[in-house]
């Protein structure tokens, strides 16, 4: 076997993989690494991609340190829903409503988000509430048993990149596709039922899209900043694609 160094390696994590399974491809595409000791340092949810940092060896010890590091991102913004898990694998909570919000708007309404917050977790996470994590309540529908925790974060920067519409097909074509990327028991069906229903009922032909680039401490739950923005304008968003970027190691 080729003689690894102890060190830390970063790999791109497709859309619909789940870190674990990311971190299994790259075993079997990197034989050399034989029976040595892997994992990651921080998640990526499967609705996402980019960047995934991977710990070799006695790397592993240092988990706390790889942890702490800033991160980059570039996200889109689907405005009018909103879902359970704050993006598009998740049950829709509401029905649409039509996001009357101007690109103006939007850029004053992201400056709030800079600096220090108290971010709450989202319900679908793993942050543990009584020992167990925050989707196991999330998924017994017993969230109002607990109380949801926050946790202070940084956002150094947030900006708009781009402030477009996207027509209804276009927007059924993506989450069909986006959806069934995800291997596993995430409730694909009825997120794919409920969504059918919803695009059919309302008679819009198009919807807000924002893209959006972040540079946040570590710990800054992206589809959470999505949600929250929605709130703040009253008619509801959702995290419609997130590429990190990179890590600041």
């Amino acid at each position: 076997m080729t003689d690894i160094r102890e060190r830390t390696i970063k790999i791109y994590k497709e859309k619909g993989e789940t870190p674990l399974e990311r971190l299994d491809r790259f075993r079997e595409e990197n034989p050399d690494y034989g029976e040595a000791k892997l994992s990651y340092a921080g998640r990526l949810d499967p609705m996402a991609e980019g960047v995934m940092l991977v710990l070799v060896g006695d790397e592993n010890k240092e988990r706390e340190k790889h942890l702490k590091y800033s991160k980059e991102y570039t996200f889109e913004i689907l405005f009018g829903f909103r879902t359970d898990t704050y993006d598009l694998l998740g049950l829709l909570q509401d029905d649409f409503k039509k996001c009357r919000i101007n690109e103006r708007e939007l850029i004053k309404e992201l400056e709030k988000f800079k600096g220090d917050i108290n971010q709450e977790y989202p319900p679908f996470s793993s942050k543990k509430v009584k020992g167990k994590p925050l989707f196991e309540w999330a998924k017994k529908r017993k969230l109002d048993k607990i109380e949801i925790p926050k946790h202070k974060v940084t956002i150094f920067d947030i900006s708009l990149l781009e402030f477009k519409k996207i027509t209804s097909p276009d927007l059924r074509k993506y989450i069909i596709e986006n959806v069934l990327r995800v291997k596993g028991d995430f409730r694909q069906k009825e997120i794919l039922d409920k969504w059918g229903k919803e695009l059919k009922r309302i008679r819009t032909e198009e919807f807000l899209l924002a893209k959006i680039k972040i540079y946040c401490s570590s710990g800054t739950y992206v589809r959470a900043i999505a949600n929250d923005l929605g709130k703040e304008i009253g008619c509801g968003a959702l995290a419609y694609s997130i590429n990190r970027e990179n890590i600041n190691t």
